[in-house]
């Protein structure tokens, strides 16, 4: 093998082994390399009462998810309490989880309701969600104790 070819090997493994160290478990909605909320600063929402993208320079890992953030000051509040700030069900889609399924959650499709964020997979799911929105929840919140743990498309296979 030339240096080269070595050299990409190695290079290759390197980025495996660093994209599978920041892999987020089922019960988080990330990219394959552990991104959450698609790079969106998850304490903007709160603050600025917006979605609105981090800064890749400005991160941190938190239950084995990246989360990114628009600002230093977003980052300090995310790191003093994480729980404030992520999103309901790991950032599924709060409608499909009143269903029983993990579907994406937009970062453009949000609501706080009791100071939790959640997200949902549309412009038409969250209008529908928000027709019965304690109603939803409630499902949610009872469901999520049983689908957190499973993939996505497990659930659809049933």
């Amino acid at each position: 093998m030339t240096k080269m070819g070595s050299l990409l090997g190695g290079l290759a493994l390197s980025v495996a082994v660093a994209t599978s160290a920041f892999a987020a478990g089922v019960d988080i909605n990330a990219s394959s390399t552990g991104l959450a909320l698609q790079g969106y600063d998850p304490v903007s929402y709160f603050i600025d009462g917006e979605a609105t993208k981090g800064d890749y320079t400005i991160t941190t890992i938190y239950d084995e998810a990246l989360y990114r953030f628009a600002s230093e000051e977003h980052k300090a509040l995310f790191e003093e309490n994480p729980e404030a700030y992520v999103p309901a069900y790991g950032g599924y889609c709060a409608f499909g989880t009143a269903m029983g399924f993990k579907f994406d959650g937009d970062p453009n499709n949000w609501k706080i309701v009791d100071d939790v964020l959640y997200l949902n997979l549309s412009d038409d799911i969250q209008e529908r969600w928000e027709g019965d929105i304690p109603g939803f929840i409630e499902k949610a919140d009872a469901n999520w104790t049983d689908i957190a743990d499973k993939d996505p498309a497990e659930l659809q296979s049933n």
